[in-house]
């Protein structure tokens, strides 16, 4: 369904044939947008509020593509009087809940695609994703209501927002060097193209973190979708070892957004 709101702006786009795409978690609404000459574009929208991502979103995304990564380009964006408008280009590939009969090639791109994003100079990247940071806005998100209980993981189910903060500011790891990370990699954000790593989507939290920050939601997601035997050659592939104290941490820090 095409929204009734849309911004005179985008109005020209109106008439085209517009399909919602409702993969994923998030508040914000996504259409891809089919072209006249064949090609698409996507448009997001979420709900103005105080913590709203899509601000964030838009900085990130011109970040990435002034650093020659594999991501949206920002077309145009508006602000309405309830909702915020983001119009991107579309990436090449498709999502890796495509490649699930060909687990090989889902960890190797999956393993490809972070590799790239984590050896983005960490010194020209300006948005800190570091556990103090992650930590104020997951409080802040718990005072404005936007956590859903009931979304938790097994391992958290019944839990409060309030007892899963509690609990990861009791166990939270010892700092460590930061990188440039996704901030949600889960599988429906990384695209590839024959089989080949080709970008990245949803890149509204990417910013300066510890690397489980991404092989944490990335495991969790290999394990929902492949199944736990995958994640070994998935971090044998990337060149990293198991960290059962990160990745439980960092599952449980997801919970708040």
């Amino acid at each position: 369904m095409k929204p009734d709101n849309l911004p005179e702006s985008f109005s020209p786009l109106r008439d085209l044939d517009w399909s919602p795409i409702n993969i994923g978690e998030s508040i914000a609404s996504v259409w891809r947008i089919a072209l006249a000459d064949g090609t698409a574009v996507f448009l997001k929208s979420e709900p103005l509020h105080a913590l709203a991502e899509l601000p964030g979103e838009i900085e990130r995304l011109n970040w990435l593509t002034s650093m020659g990564f594999k991501a949206p380009r920002v077309i145009d964006a508006e602000q309405g009087a309830e909702d915020l408008w983001l119009l991107m280009s579309a990436v090449p590939g498709r999502d890796l809940t495509h490649y699930l009969d060909q687990p090989d090639t889902f960890v190797r791109a999956y393993a490809q695609g972070l590799k790239r994003l984590h050896a983005l100079d960490t010194t020209t990247c300006p948005f800190d994703h570091g556990i103090d940071a992650r930590l104020a806005e997951a409080e802040a998100r718990l005072e404005a209501g936007l956590v859903d209980e009931t979304d938790f993981d097994e391992e958290r189910s019944g839990w409060t927002a309030g007892q899963v903060l509690d609990w990861l500011k009791a166990n939270r790891p010892q700092p460590r060097q930061q990188i440039v990370t996704h901030g949600d990699a889960s599988t429906p954000n990384i695209l590839a193209v024959d089989g080949r790593f080709s970008g990245m989507v949803d890149c509204g939290r990417t910013g300066l973190a510890d690397v489980w920050q991404d092989l944490a939601l990335a495991c969790r997601s290999i394990q929902y979708n492949l199944g736990s035997e995958h994640i070994a050659p998935f971090l044998s592939a990337y060149g990293a070892e198991w960290d059962e104290a990160r990745y439980r941490f960092y599952c449980a820090l997801d919970e708040m957004f």
